[in-house]
């Protein structure tokens, strides 16, 4: 699984300008609210930019080493879930706030790294569409909004000290509320790039 997250997360390796470290807090309202506000955008976002395409335009390709509306779609899907599940399973650890010193991005910045399209890299081999545990584009979206719910669910009332919650990973340091805002920077990210997709002259 961390290897899953790392494929993920190669973007932030050329993210060079670190923010200062975080000081150890726990979640406030106003970070919860903005959490799930940014999880609800970002859902409604992805509804919105396959909203009444024909299979033709889903599965339109700008290029063969591009992606598909469709694949982006089933890599927001299959990402959702391995995102998740690190922070799930981060939460089930003890707190280690000692291993805040470790962290070297701010959550703005954390969020502008992983939104940033200008900083390219290639997912790992369980995230790419074609090894995607979803056959359709329904399939997916069904799958997406189902934990895209339960994590806005979890959000809104959860107690758990997720700013103490800190994996420790080859590329980097993330409390456990960060990864809650990058699954959203993530969908964000591959919603940026449907619009790339049907911004192509052959869409």
């Amino acid at each position: 699984m961390k290897n899953t997250i790392t494929g993920l997360l190669t973007i932030l390796i050329s993210f060079s300008v670190y923010a200062q470290q975080i000081k150890p807090t726990a979640m406030t309202t106003k970070e919860r609210e903005y959490a799930m506000r940014f999880l609800k955008e970002t859902e409604t976002a992805v509804y919105s930019s396959v909203k009444s395409l024909t299979d033709k335009q889903l599965n339109f390709k700008a290029a063969a080493d591009k992606w598909s509306v469709a694949e982006c779609v089933k890599h927001i899907a299959a990402a959702e879930t391995n995102l998740w599940t690190m922070v799930d399973a981060s939460l089930k650890q003890t707190a280690n706030p000692e291993q805040r010193t470790g962290i070297k991005f701010s959550d703005e910045d954390l969020v502008k790294a992983v939104e940033d399209r200008t900083h390219k890299s290639k997912t790992f081999e369980a995230l790419e569409p074609a090894n995607s545990p979803y056959k359709t584009v329904d399939e997916a979206l069904a799958a997406f909004k189902q934990n895209r719910a339960k994590l806005i669910a979890f959000m809104q009332t959860t107690k758990a000290d997720l700013r103490n919650h800190i994996s420790v990973l080859p590329i980097g340091t993330y409390d456990a509320y960060q990864f809650v805002l990058l699954i959203s920077a993530h969908t964000n990210r591959h919603t940026q790039q449907i619009q790339e997709v049907k911004a192509n002259a052959g869409f």
